[in-house]
This record gives C-alpha cells, sequence and structure tokens, in this order.
C-alpha cells in the first residue's frame, strides 16, 4: 500500500507546479489607477474667488474649485450645513450654495466654475456660488464650506467608499478673475491621446473613433474590439468634456446606465455618445469612465480632443 503522506506531498508537490506554470504563462493588464483599493492620503480641494458684487442686500461670492487630491475625485458642499462667512468680527450662515462638481469626478490637477444641470433635452448651466443675506465682505473676510469628497475609481457597488468629510477655506481678499480652464497643475501621464487604445473589462481594447461637432455640441463615435470567445459589454456611459471656460459640459448618471452594444466575441462593435457644448468652447478634454478590471468598476482617462 503506498505511504499516505508521501502521496499527500506528491499530490501538493504536483498542483503547486501546476500553479506556477499557469501562472508563468498568463499575464494582465491593468489600467494604471488599477493598482490598489487602497485610499491614498489625499490634500482634498481647493477653491478660489473669482468674483464678488454685492445686490439688494445679499453678497454673492462667485467660486472656482480644484482638484487637489493627485486623484480622479468628486465633491459635492454637503447638503443641510450651510457655509458661514466669517467678517469684521461677526459670522453669517450662508443659506444659498452651488458648490459641486455635479456629479463627475474630475481629473487631478483640473480646475472648473460650473456644470450642467436640468434635462439632456434641456441642459442649464450652474455656475459654482455662494450667497449670504444680510453680510458684507469687510477686510480679512473669510467664507467657510462644509463639503465631501470621493477619490479613486467609481465603484457602483460601494460608491462612497473613500468619502471624505472637509471644510473649504476661502479668503475673500484674494479675487482671481483671469484663471486658466481645465489644467491648473499639469500632472504628467495624465493626459491621453485621441487614439489612445485603452484596456477595458474582460481585455476588450475600447478606441475613440472619430469626434465630430454637431449644430448642438459633439458626437463621439466609439469602438471596441474583443480578442476573447465570449461577448462582452463595455460600459462607458455618457462621457462629459471640459475646456478653456471652466464649464464641465454632460449631465451626470451612473456610467452603467448608459445603453452600449455588445461587443461580440473575436469581434468589433461601434456606438457614439454626444454632449452638448457651446460651438464657441475649445481646449476640450474628455473625462470618460470605463469599465475595467471587474463589472461596475470604472477607471478614468482624460483623453485631448483639443484639436476638435
Amino acid at each position: 500500500m503506498p505511504n499516505k503522506k508521501a502521496l499527500s506531498k506528491k499530490t501538493l508537490s504536483f498542483f503547486l507546479a501546476f500553479a506556477l506554470l499557469t501562472l508563468a504563462c498568463r499575464y494582465i493588464i491593468l489600467p494604471a489607477d488599477m493598482g490598489s483599493t487602497t485610499p491614498r492620503p489625499s490634500k482634498g480641494w481647493s477653491a478660489v474667488v473669482t468674483n464678488i458684487q454685492s445686490e439688494g442686500g445679499v453678497l454673492h461670492v462667485d467660486l472656482a474649485i480644484r482638484n487637489d487630491t493627485d486623484n480622479w475625485s468628486a465633491m459635492k458642499a454637503v447638503e443641510g450645513k450651510f457655509p458661514t462667512l466669517s467678517s469684521d468680527g461677526t459670522t453669517t450662515l450662508c443659506d444659498t450654495v452651488f458648490v459641486s462638481t455635479g456629479g463627475h469626478r474630475l481629473a487631478p490637477g483640473f480646475q472648473m466654475r460650473g456644470y450642467l444641470t436640468g434635462t439632456r433635452a434641456e441642459p442649464e448651466t450652474q455656475l459654482l456660488y455662494v450667497e449670504c443675506a444680510g453680510a458684507e465682505a469687510a477686510s480679512g473676510a473669510s467664507l467657510s464650506i462644509p463639503y465631501s469628497y470621493v477619490t479613486g475609481q467609481f465603484n457602483y457597488y460601494e460608491p462612497d467608499a473613500t468619502k471624505v468629510d472637509a471644510t473649504l477655506e476661502i479668503s475673500l481678499d484674494s479675487v482671481i478673475s483671469d484663471l486658466q480652464y481645465p489644467i491648473a497643475q499639469p500632472v504628467e501621464g495624465l493626459i491621453q491621446p485621441s487614439n489612445t487604445e485603452i484596456l477595458a473589462l474582460n481585455n476588450v481594447a475600447l478606441t475613440l473613433a472619430g469626434v465630430e461637432r454637431t449644430d448642438a455640441g459633439l458626437q463621439f463615435t466609439w469602438a471596441t474590439a474583443n480578442p476573447g470567445e465570449y461577448p462582452t459589454y463595455v460600459h462607458i456611459g455618457i462621457p462629459p468634456v471640459i475646456g478653456t471656460d471652466g464649464i464641465l459640459y454632460g449631465i451626470y448618471q451612473s456610467p452603467d446606465i448608459a445603453t452600449v452594444p455588445i461587443s461580440p466575441a473575436g469581434g468589433k462593435t461601434q456606438w457614439t455618445t454626444e454632449v452638448t457644448v457651446p460651438a464657441e468652447v475649445n481646449g476640450l478634454y474628455i473625462l470618460l469612465s470605463v469599465e475595467s478590471g471587474k463589472a461596475r468598476l470604472f477607471a478614468n482617462y482624460a483623453v485631448d480632443i483639443t484639436e476638435h
């Protein structure tokens, strides 16, 4: 009768050798920001005043916000926690506040001053500002805005896994009306050329096949090539854009909602998305979310379409 201990050792050695051989024969290519799910230390967001005006006893403060988290990030003012204006020894609650990325994730080092709201049929531009009734901005005045933000990839199943609560502290003594949008601080390796091939879910290759100006804005043609043996859906939502006017164009919806055609096994497919953008806006970048790694997990890319 064979020795059970010896047989057990032989069996274990076989499976170990098989596992090592299997790993040696394959590798997985992941998007650059998919290496770790551990949140990185963050510097949060910052904001600057772009204009101040007072009319009818209401102080109106226009703002621009910048992503200083060193990661892709979405932010918004905390609902129910009003900003406070500290001026000349008094504190005033400001009950009108529009400070948000509109649901979108903004690239690190990018800054913005507004986003689209309303409906896709009738979009409206929402500028970022705070209004404080019965207040004045004396020398040394400052504005405090409670906000929260998330960083990294969008995970449909855990959308708030990286949520951080923080406060914007903004001096009203400094007004900068000539900010450059959308890039405030260049990040090496962030911007992708328009012809970049992006590895999506199940190793499907995604490319931007075409960009066309329309009467309403822009139409993008997307193409996928599926090398696998099974058909695959690759969701990218309806990607928004941001350009030199600092407005983020594209009404937010979860990127897994938009309908996409199936990428057939061993085959290719194409589809289009559209975004409303004024004809005079240029210097545009697509803020692209691509289903990558696993279902409902979206990696982020800034795609350069400044030539269009």
